[in-house]
This record gives structure tokens, C-alpha cells and sequence, in this order.
């Protein structure tokens, strides 16, 4: 490892995704995304630019950001210096990698995700998100997007896997737990089981949305009626209009993709 410590500010959006790959580059092998899940999001995607890089490099996290999912799933704390202890410990663990293939501006791409994707509405929330409101309100700025989308006409989505196929109006794919912050949306997820866990809701309608608040707010769990599940390595996503998705709660395209899960292929430092 590099002997010497270097900090580096994002001032806009792929800084931090560049520093990584930089990083991986000049030798280092602990990198620490100091933010939310989108910083985590693309330390991460620099780190996997770079032949060999999750081999080299183990991941930190410094949870500074609005609602900060992925540190909430490995138990990291939210308090600055509690979680800066946590790194200077630095005890490691493997957890699964998500990466999803898909098509923009007409070529192949592809990107990976730690904790979560989703497609449909949520991603459309992301996509109107005012991020001058999310500076002044945090997590309030997503509520506000998630009407806005609400009001929108919202694409059919179908989700595939061996075999079996799943459709309703929003698709997320869950690699921990967690969505949102401390709610369980994908209670039986292990974040090291080779998997990827897909919740389906087959209506969002305002009604719909009403029966599942009582349970989130006083469960932390969505009622299971209201949901189809479909666990899998590989996840087939596909939409009757175009219809966006997000990685780690940042918009990144479009579909179709195509979601799969690489076991025990990144080191995260944990309490």
C-alpha cells in the first residue's frame, strides 16, 4: 500500500469515481468514500475501472451523506468519529457485488451497485429530485420527487429470472436489507449469499401507498400481501415504455438491464 494518506473534496459529479481509479492506479489498497451511497456508488465504479482493482482494494465508508442505506446495513456508525474508529480497526469482510449491462447512447455499458437498484418509480423520484431542495431538506426532497412521479403515467415493469417472470409498476432489487434508510424492504437479503433479492409492487397508486405506510412506519417492513418477491443471481428487467432506473439511489439510465450479483467480490471494512 501507498505509505502516505491523501484526502481528496468532490467539487461535481464523477470526481469521486475518478479519484478511485487514480487511487487504484498510484497503489493503494483501502479506499474511503467519505458521504452518502451515490459517493459510495462511484468510489465504487472507479475502484472496478481498473484491472484487478476489487482484487487490490478494500472499501471504507465514512457515512456523511442524507440517508446513508449502505452504512446503516453493514451497522457502520452514523457519528463521524465512531465511524472513523471503525476504519482505523480495519476489520474486513466480503459481501456480494451487484453489476447491471445495459445500452446508452446506443453502446454497451455497464456499472456496478452495492445495496440496492431500482427500476420505474423510484428512479423517476431520483431522476426529478430538486438538489437544491435535497441541500436545504435532505431526505424531505425525495418525498416531494416521489409525488411528482406519483402524478406521471407509470410503465409496466416486468422482472425475469429462471424461468419465472414478475410484473407490477415498480421493481427494486435488493442486495442488503435496507431501502430508504432503517426500512426492511427485503427482510430475508444477506448480502453474501450469491443473490440479489427482487420486490415487485404490482400497483402504485396513492391508495396503494396509504396501505403500505402504517406497516413502514411502525414495522420498518412492507406488508407482504402488497408485494411479489423473486430472489436470483440474474435479474431480466424490462419495460413497456421507457421507464429509468438507479443504483445505490442515483439515476443512471434506462432499460432494458440486466442485473446480476458477482459472491464475495468486494472487502468492506466493518465494526
Amino acid at each position: 500500500m501507498a505509505q502516505q494518506s491523501v484526502f481528496k473534496a468532490t467539487t461535481a459529479p464523477g470526481d469521486a469515481q475518478r479519484f478511485a481509479a487514480s487511487a487504484v492506479a498510484e497503489g493503494f489498497d483501502l479506499i474511503v468514500a467519505a458521504g452518502g451511497d451515490g459517493t459510495v456508488n462511484e468510489v465504487l465504479n472507479g475502484i472496478g475501472e481498473v484491472d484487478g482493482g476489487f482484487k487490490q482494494v478494500c472499501l471504507g465508508v465514512l457515512p456523511l451523506g442524507t440517508v446513508n442505506v449502505f452504512a446503516r446495513e453493514l451497522k457502520i456508525p452514523l457519528r463521524l468519529e465512531a465511524a472513523w474508529a471503525v476504519l482505523r480497526r480495519g476489520r474486513q469482510t466480503r459481501i456480494d457485488l451487484g453489476r447491471v449491462a445495459f445500452t446508452a447512447d446506443g453502446k454497451a455499458a455497464h456499472r456496478h451497485f452495492v445495496q440496492l437498484a431500482g427500476a420505474g418509480l423510484d428512479a423517476r423520484a431520483v431522476e426529478l429530485v430538486s438538489w437544491k431542495l435535497k441541500t436545504h431538506s435532505g431526505p424531505f426532497a425525495y418525498i416531494v420527487a416521489g409525488f411528482q412521479a406519483l402524478a406521471e403515467a407509470q410503465p409496466s415493469i416486468t422482472v425475469w429470472a429462471d424461468g419465472q417472470k414478475v410484473e407490477g409498476r415498480l421493481a427494486l432489487l435488493g442486495n442488503g436489507k435496507f431501502y430508504g434508510g432503517p426500512f426492511a424492504f427485503f427482510p430475508g437479503a444477506v448480502m453474501n449469499d450469491g443473490r440479489l433479492d427482487a420486490c415487485v409492487f404490482p400497483s402504485l397508486s396513492l391508495l396503494a401507498l396509504m396501505r403500505l405506510t402504517p406497516s413502514l412506519l411502525l414495522r420498518k417492513r412492507l406488508p407482504e400481501k402488497l408485494v411479489r418477491r423473486l430472489p436470483a443471481r440474474t435479474l431480466e428487467v424490462t419495460s413497456s415504455s421507457p421507464a429509468a432506473f438507479e443504483l445505490d439511489g442515483e439515476w443512471v439510465g434506462h432499460l432494458p438491464a440486466t442485473f446480476t450479483v458477482e459472491p464475495n467480490q468486494l472487502r468492506v471494512v466493518v465494526p
